[in-house]
């Protein structure tokens, strides 16, 4: 979906309060603390490819870097490049800081998903959830944002679009402060830091 495609959804949606659901779930994506801190996961079954590829966009075309999502798989075949070669161990090593975005298609999530969640939640990461209205992923998220095809306007396709369009809403983003523009200077003038 293009961006035309998405200002028309946002057209057509303009009265449902979706809009608002997911600008506020756009903002809470963009408090990702920093980049590689946002680890997008999907079920055993089904990973959420579509969703990183536009949130990665959405990232460059905002300037956001926090934004660009580490895929994190259930099963990435050893000689995947490395960006996809994140699994699920990734979640072990989950901090404060980082969020855990959780995309569930199905009703219910699987236990081994929950389990993960869970822990990654105890480890201080913040939980997010775009799903169709699964009461236990729900309740381990910190926000969540649900889907019931049967009566909303939209398919969870569209509401994934819809979600990454608003983090990377210019309009939504907050203004840069000087020191992290100070910051960001000196990033690019002295290229990348490394801490001991």
């Amino acid at each position: 979906m293009d961006a035309a495609h998405v200002a028309m959804l946002r057209e057509i949606l303009q009265s449902t309060g979706w809009l608002e659901r997911a600008d506020d779930f756009g903002r809470a994506l963009r408090r990702t603390r920093s980049p590689g801190g946002l680890l997008l996961v999907g079920t055993p079954d089904e990973e959420p490819w579509h969703l990183a590829a536009h949130l990665a966009d959405e990232s460059r075309y905002s300037g956001l870097p926090q934004l660009d999502p580490t895929l994190v798989r259930w099963n990435p075949p050893l000689d995947a490049p490395a960006h996809l070669r994140t699994g699920t161990d990734r979640l072990n090593e989950v901090h404060r800081g980082e969020t855990l975005f959780v995309v569930n298609p199905d009703e219910e999530a699987p236990v081994p998903l929950l389990e993960r969640v869970d822990d990654a939640r105890r480890s201080g990461a913040t939980v997010l959830a775009l799903d169709r209205g699964d009461r236990e992923l729900g309740q381990l998220a910190h926000d969540a944002i649900s889907l019931d095809e049967a009566t909303a306007p939209l398919h969870l396709d569209g509401l994934q679009h819809l979600v990454s369009a608003a983090a990377g809403d210019a309009r939504q983003a907050p203004q840069r402060g000087w020191k992290e523009r100070i910051s960001r200077f000196l990033d690019v003038v002295s290229g990348p830091r490394f801490e001991d």
